[in-house]
């Protein structure tokens, strides 16, 4: 059974209603013990990195997400990544750069509802992440929301109401999810999934064998 780290960061997905209106408080593990079937898919470990409002993140911040994957990266077969939607994209878009040409799954998602809300998103998004994220064809950076697997340097929240809320901007969608079927919708050189195979498990992103070809 793969193993899969979940990295929580907080966002709409973690928060709950307070005097104040919506802020993140329910921790990933939390997040986690509410999605059925998940632990069934994967050996899954939560680490609780952060817990802020995603219009709180900085540079500093994907330094840090980028660090604890890093730090993780040889024991674990995948990543998902729990994120507010409003700067997902632009942390989706960040990571791409820090980890670059990773043989390994690195998922953002989140939700437009909270866990709490009987109407939520979120447990679906997860469910899909974590799906995606134990594919063999699945690598580098990208994220998963509604059904829908969109490269991390593409993806741009378009609806701020609609669980549909990310588009893939002048680029296919890497896959769609329909129950647990992943439709890959591009396969072409990116990522380079013959070369990413053969790497050591041992390799760090961004480092290629000395008799591989650079595009």
């Amino acid at each position: 059974m793969k193993k899969i780290l979940m990295i929580a960061t907080g966002g709409t997905i973690a928060s709950k209603g307070g005097e104040q209106g919506l802020a993140p408080a329910m921790t990933g593990d939390e997040l986690a013990a509410n999605v059925p079937g998940i632990q069934d898919k994967c050996k899954l470990t939560v680490l609780q990195l952060m817990n802020i409002d995603s219009t709180n993140m900085r540079p500093r911040d994907w330094l840090r997400i980028r660090d604890a994957v890093m730090e993780h990266y040889g024991s674990y077969d995948g990543f998902v990544i729990l994120h507010g939607t409003d700067t997902m994209a632009y942390t989706a878009a960040a990571l791409s750069y820090l980890i670059q040409d990773s043989r390994k799954p690195i998922v953002l998602t989140g939700s437009q509802k909270p866990m709490g809300n009987p109407y939520t998103d979120a447990k679906l998004n997860i469910y899909q992440s974590i799906l995606y994220a134990l594919d063999d064809q699945s690598c580098r950076v990208c994220i998963v929301f509604n059904g829908k697997a969109v490269a991390g340097t593409r993806g741009r929240k378009q609806r701020t109401r609609s669980f549909d809320a990310f588009e893939s901007m002048n680029f296919p969608l890497l896959a769609v999810i329909h129950d647990d079927r992943i439709i890959r919708h591009y396969t072409g050189a990116l990522p380079e999934l013959d070369a990413l195979k053969n790497l050591q498990q041992t390799e760090r992103p961004g480092i290629r064998p000395k008799n591989s070809r650079q595009k």
